[in-house]
């Protein structure tokens, strides 16, 4: 059986992963909604796979935080806890994860391994580059955009599809959270 691999990205309603100035982590607008719905996701057993920059800022963010800090939320926490794969060149051992293995080699022959083998879902949480080439591969079975009601035309950084391929989309599953967050979920198909 193919595990499924799922895209999960937070995005400003223009397209943009973060941003710079002073919106923010969640640009300022998370809710007992989003946090809860959040957790729920990452409940389930599942295999998170990770790109080396995505890796390295998620490590670097927790080291400097401390219990209580936005970046240390429950969904968060338990993302540390379950097993990752972690496609990297440039990192070395050992990793600063409770059970995460360091894979060398190109992460579209890295995540076509996982998805035969993987006995629980697959997901990742941002790796912009290294998604939007597994999608341009065909190894992305969802893509899961929530979509954060703000515009951030000046400050706006990482564009979340910049120099993707063309992709038709079939929407999956949408809800509001918080009354304005929007969560969509996508089977992507190259066009």
């Amino acid at each position: 059986m193919t595990a499924t691999y799922t895209f999960d990205v937070f995005s400003s309603l223009d397209g943009f992963s973060a941003a710079g100035g002073d919106w923010g982590g969640y640009w300022g607008r998370q809710g007992p909604e989003l946090l809860a719905h959040r957790l729920d996701l990452y409940t389930p057993d599942q295999r998170m796979v990770f790109g080396a920059n995505t890796f390295r800022l998620f490590t670097e963010m927790l080291a400097g935080s401390s219990e209580g800090d936005d970046v240390r939320d429950a969904w968060v926490t338990r993302m540390t806890q379950l097993p990752a794969t972690v496609v990297s060149t440039t990192l070395t051992g050992p990793l600063d994860w409770a059970d995460a293995s360091l894979v060398a080699g190109d992460a579209v022959d890295v995540v076509a391994r996982l998805k035969e083998d993987s006995e629980v879902p697959l997901r990742s949480h941002g790796c912009l580059s290294m998604n939007r080439s597994l999608m341009a591969a065909g190894l992305v079975d969802g893509v899961q955009v929530t979509v954060f009601p703000v515009v951030t035309g000046r400050t706006g950084l990482d564009p979340v599809f910049a120099g993707a391929e063309d992709f038709d989309l079939e929407l999956l599953e949408r809800r509001t959270l918080d009354h304005d967050i929007q969560e969509l979920v996508y089977r992507p198909t190259r066009h």
